[in-house]
Order: C-alpha cells, then structure tokens, then sequence
C-alpha cells in the first residue's frame, strides 16, 4: 500500500456560516481516510491495540488553497511511506473534489508506532510492515 483514496460528501454540519468547511474537519477527514487506508491492507487500530501496539501523532502540518462546500463530494488521497527505521510511518494527503484536479487542502501526519506497556517507541509490527512500502532514505 502507498496511495489509497477516499471518498467523503461534506455534510451541513461541517460548514462554519462562511458556507465553507470548518478548517479542523480536514484533519477528522485524514484521520478517517488513514484509518481506511490501513483497514483495506487487513491492518486495523484495534488490531495493532490487541498486539499492545498504539500509533500517537507526532506532527501534523495543514495547508489551505480553496474551499470545500457543503455537498462536494470530496476525494482524499492518502499517500503512505514507513520510514527507514521502521518506527515512523508518515502519512501524506492531498483534497479535491472528486474528478478534478485542483488541490484544495494539502498535508501530512507523522506518527510512530508505540509499544502500550513499556510506553516507548518500537520497530513497526513484522505484520504491519509486510503492508507498508519503504521510504528511499532520507527520514
């Protein structure tokens, strides 16, 4: 898995009375396209929490071009890269409406994989990684 695409219909409730999506609901629409994109490779959080594996956020970065409306039909692309040392995945995303080409919302999530009990940070799951492509050097 490195790129996945989700699709999402902006509901009423996401808009401020600008008519425009609220700017904090981009990063509920990465966490959803990412939970996605790890569920359509058979990895789930509930999973990775069964193996006493949690994934925190340790940065996050949103750029803003162009508003999304209410009723757009948006289609967010998630593209995935574990890092060289296998303890970071980083998670790149990119908002259009669906079937054009213009960016409306760019950004990233950096987490890390964390083993609960010792509560430190731990190489990815062999099983995770089997799912995940490597990033060309460099992170």
């Amino acid at each position: 898995m490195s790129r996945y695409f989700h699709e999402h219909r902006v509901r009423y409730r996401e808009c401020d009375p600008m008519g425009v999506v609220y700017h904090a609901h981009y990063i509920d629409y990465f966490e959803i396209a990412r939970t996605e994109a790890l569920r359509s490779q058979g990895i789930s959080y509930k999973s990775l929490e069964d193996h006493g594996t949690i994934m925190p956020v340790l940065d996050l970065a949103v750029r803003y071009f162009s508003p999304a409306r209410y009723d757009d039909l948006l289609e967010i692309q998630c593209d995935v890269t574990m890092s060289d040392s296998k303890v970071r995945v980083l998670f790149d995303y990119e908002v259009r409406r669906k079937g054009e080409s213009e960016i409306l919302v760019s950004g990233h999530v950096r987490l890390c994989f964390f083993d609960s009990a010792r509560r430190r940070p731990i190489p990815a799951p062999d099983w995770v990684l089997a799912s995940f492509p490597q990033k060309k050097s460099g992170e």
